[in-house]
Order: C-alpha cells, then structure tokens, then sequence
C-alpha cells in the first residue's frame, strides 16, 4: 500500500470510526490491511487493535536513533548470561563453523544459512542505542545483514505475519510483526564495533532490533519461524 493510501486508510477509516461505537468496525478495517496484533481477541480486542494499526501506520518508516562513531560506549555492559548449553561450548571450540541459522514455516524455500554465508550476504551497519528495561543501556556499532533479506531470500509467503526467533539457549525465544521485521535497521548481528560478535554480546548471531528494547535483541539465535 502506498503512504498516501495509507494516510486515507487512517484519515478515513480508523479516525472516522474513533468513537466507542465504531471500535469493532476500525478492527476490521486493521484486519483487512493485516494490521492486527497478537492479543486482538477478547473482550479489548477490538481496541488493541485499533491502537497497534494506529500506531504501526504513524511509525512503520520511523527509524532508531543513530550516533556519532565518537558516542560508542567505552565500556558497553555485557550482561549476565545464564549458563550455556554444552552444544554451545561445543561449536565456540570449533569456530562455529558449523553453526547454522535455520529459516522455518511460511517460506517458499525453507533453509538454512552458516555464520559464513551470513556474513557473504549484504550488511548494513549503524551505531545506535541498546536499553534495557533493567535500567542499563550503551551505544555500540551493530552490523549484520538485514532480516528483511533472509525474509527476501527464502521467500516469505504474502500471508506471514510474524518472525519468532529462537536462541540456542533453552526456552529463549522472541518475536516480530512484519513492519518490525522488514525495517531497514533490524539486523542479524554478526559484528559489533568493528569486530565478529563477541559471545559476551550473543556471538555468533544476534536479532539486533534497534526500534524495541533489549530483550528484543536475542542472543545466540539459530532458528526463524515465519
């Protein structure tokens, strides 16, 4: 859809059926555009609705904030990680040469990719912000390949909607909405600050999504499910 006819879908349709009465009708407006977020059912479906196709419609191009190359934290904090599994240590010995992100589910061609095809691949890189809801927070220099790529090169099918990502860590896993997925700055980070992924920060892969907190930002991922 292009901007302006999304500007009329929420001039015209959201902002016309605004009152209380007119909830259920903008839900299913949202639905049509496949602006609908995982907690639409129940009793506040309709208005939770109403507010993510609002919000995802003012913010879909909006992007992180980035920084100046002089702002990058001397000290960026590497948080505690819980303990990793042998498989883990396992591949860390070898060099992770053979570990693999593997891509799942609605793709025309699932597959999976090696650390080193993932770095053969487009990168883009930016300097930006990670905050947790913790408290903490440090500037770095993220870069990877774009998940929009991987989404691109496997063929996601028209009718995805969201991209769980999975870590190597038990039962640690996360997920995006498409308009989160396909932006620019989300990353599959294989570098940070000029060097590979360190494992203190989720080396050999990390989800990097600038636009959402840290808990966003998956360590160790090695499985997509669309």
């Amino acid at each position: 859809m292009s901007k302006i006819s999304r500007r009329r879908f929420l001039t015209t349709g959201l902002g016309a059926v605004a009152g209380i009465s007119g909830v259920a009708v903008a839900a299913k407006l949202a639905a049509k555009y496949g602006l609908v977020p995982p907690d639409h059912g129940g009793l506040y479906g309709p208005g939770e609705t109403l507010t993510y196709a609002a919000q995802r419609l003012l913010t879909r191009h909006s992007l992180a904030r980035e920084f100046d190359r002089s702002q990058i934290s001397a000290k960026p904090l590497a948080n505690e990680l819980a303990p990793l599994p042998d498989e883990f240590k396992r591949h860390e010995q070898a060099g992770f040469a053979d570990w693999r992100l593997k891509v799942e589910g609605m793709a025309a061609v699932p597959t999976s990719f090696s650390v080193a095809e993932l770095k053969s691949f487009p990168s883009r890189s930016h300097i930006t912000e990670i905050a947790c809801e913790e408290g903490w927070s440090y500037v770095a220099e993220w870069k990877g390949v774009p998940l929009s790529y991987i989404l691109d090169r496997v063929g996601a099918l028209p009718q995805t909607r969201y991209v769980v990502y999975k870590s190597i860590q038990t039962d640690w896993w996360d997920s995006l909405d498409m308009a989160d997925a396909m932006h620019p700055q989300t990353l599959i980070a294989t570098h940070m600050n000029g060097a590979h992924l360190p494992v203190g920060f989720g080396g050999p892969l990390r989800m990097r999504v600038p636009r959402q907190l840290g808990y966003k930002s998956v360590k160790f991922i090695t499985t997509l499910i669309l």
